[in-house]
């Protein structure tokens, strides 16, 4: 018998050392969703911090709840905006005159990411609002249900269900092809 997320919480609580059967368990798919959303590089650091504020915040998860990747998904979400909240401060920073800290491979690795945000897709995902592409991509990409994403972001299903109708037709009118959405996002 498979041992549940929340049975392996509830034992970390007493034993932290269970934490990284959790870790193992959950890791390979925060970090595929982190990586689609930011890179690799970048994802390597926020899995890190995702299983650290899971395992800071075991204390108050809900033991009701069974599968626990929709709250691992809550968390991943609020640090992907939160990294990109300090990224845009960083860039105001050095548009505003303060000193350039970024090396030569931090100004390559940024010209390269600004390269991939060139494709239609990415044009299309940006001009969402962060809510409704935070649906549309735990939807898409990592296939979690309504309630699921519910759960992960703390908004009810209609919400979901609202925001998910609205990105997915603001991305099909940005690209101006009915089927190109579903073949781009299974894509990934």
């Amino acid at each position: 018998m498979t041992t549940t997320d929340a049975e392996i919480i509830e034992r970390s609580r007493h034993q932290p050392e269970a934490f990284a059967e959790f870790f193992d368990r959950h890791a390979p798919h925060i970090q595929r969703y982190l990586a689609r959303r930011l890179g690799r590089e970048v994802a390597d650091d926020l899995v890190a911090e995702t299983f650290l504020a899971a395992f800071d915040k075991r204390a108050r998860y809900d033991l009701g709840r069974p599968d626990a990747r929709p709250w691992l998904y809550g968390i991943a979400t609020n640090l992907v905006g939160q990294h990109r909240r300090d990224e845009v401060r960083r860039f105001r920073l050095r548009e505003a005159g303060a000193p350039d800290e970024a090396g030569h491979a931090d100004r390559v690795a940024t010209r390269v990411t600004a390269q991939s945000l060139r494709t239609p897709l990415a044009d299309a995902l940006a001009g969402l609002t962060a809510e409704d592409r935070d649906v549309l991509l735990l939807v898409a990409w990592e296939e979690l249900s309504y309630e699921e994403v519910a759960g992960a972001l703390s908004i009810p299903v209609g919400t979901v269900r609202s925001r998910l109708h609205r990105a997915r037709r603001k991305v099909r009118e940005a690209l101006g092809n009915p089927t190109a959405l579903e073949e781009l996002l299974s894509n990934g």
